[in-house]
């Protein structure tokens, strides 16, 4: 299982974010989220800095005073918790920005079917932070350089970028969800980006926004991979038995 979700991890990464987050000396944490009232509440900020430090991250909370070594805020990552809308259960993700607001990483959702808002909250974003234990940070010493410094932890959404990124690997298994059988989705916009929807109308692929247009984190039930475009073409790619599977999509947005 913690294999599968890091090949997972590095797919989203090589493909959608063109920043590591190993390029980072650290990350900065609000107190509070967009989903919460006060400070700190339910202690997600406290779970999150603690989470953080046992993956490895040097993570300070946004009114600590920095060393020295962490005053240029280009070097930092921003961390975030975002509530995704579900019914009878509970999603959160995470995200770390760039300086600009740009998302350079993005986790999978964290489910929970606890009714306590505390037990519910602690266990989702235990589990968002399953896929960040996956990318086994490790900074790698590198300056980055940005002129841009007026983000704060509450900036719009990230600006898209067009990068292609082609897929090479000999152990490619490829499948067509859009021929015959499913015909073609329909994208229908949703808070965080698309659900893809058949004829029928039923939902068969759930997309989220990542920082670039031609790319988005995606899930069908409980497979969770990244929606890509190539050549033109979408595809659903995922790794399945630790082997990468490339499904065709047709896809109308």
């Amino acid at each position: 299982m913690k294999t599968r979700f890091l090949f997972l991890a590095v797919l989203i990464s090589s493909y959608c974010f063109s920043q590591s987050i190993n390029d980072y000396k650290a990350v900065l944490i609000p107190l509070k989220f967009d989903f919460i009232k006060s400070d700190n509440q339910y202690r997600l900020a406290t779970l999150s800095k603690f989470n953080l430090n046992k993956a490895g991250f040097q993570a300070f909370y946004a009114n600590e005073s920095l060393p020295k070594e962490y005053n240029d805020r280009c070097s930092l990552m921003y961390f975030d918790v975002v509530k995704e809308k579900s019914f009878l259960t509970t999603k959160l993700y995470i995200t770390f920005k760039d300086c600009n607001g740009k998302i350079i990483f993005q986790s999978a959702s964290g489910i929970s079917k606890e009714k306590d808002f505390q037990l519910a909250y602690t266990e989702a974003l235990n589990k968002a932070f399953i896929s960040v234990y996956a990318l086994e940070y490790k900074y790698n010493n590198t300056v980055v350089r940005n002129s841009d410094t007026n983000f704060s932890p509450t900036s719009p959404s990230p600006v898209y970028q067009e990068v292609s990124a082609p897929l090479s690997t000999s152990e490619t298994v490829k499948a067509n969800i859009g021929g015959d059988n499913l015909g073609t989705l329909y994208a229908q916009p949703t808070a965080t980006g698309f659900q893809l929807i058949d004829s029928t109308p039923k939902v068969i692929l759930k997309i989220f926004n990542s920082s670039r247009k031609d790319c988005f984190i995606a899930a069908r039930g409980n497979i969770q991979g990244i929606l890509i475009a190539k050549d033109n073409q979408w595809f659903f790619e995922y790794y399945q038995n630790d082997k990468l599977i490339s499904e065709k999509v047709d896809v109308k947005f």
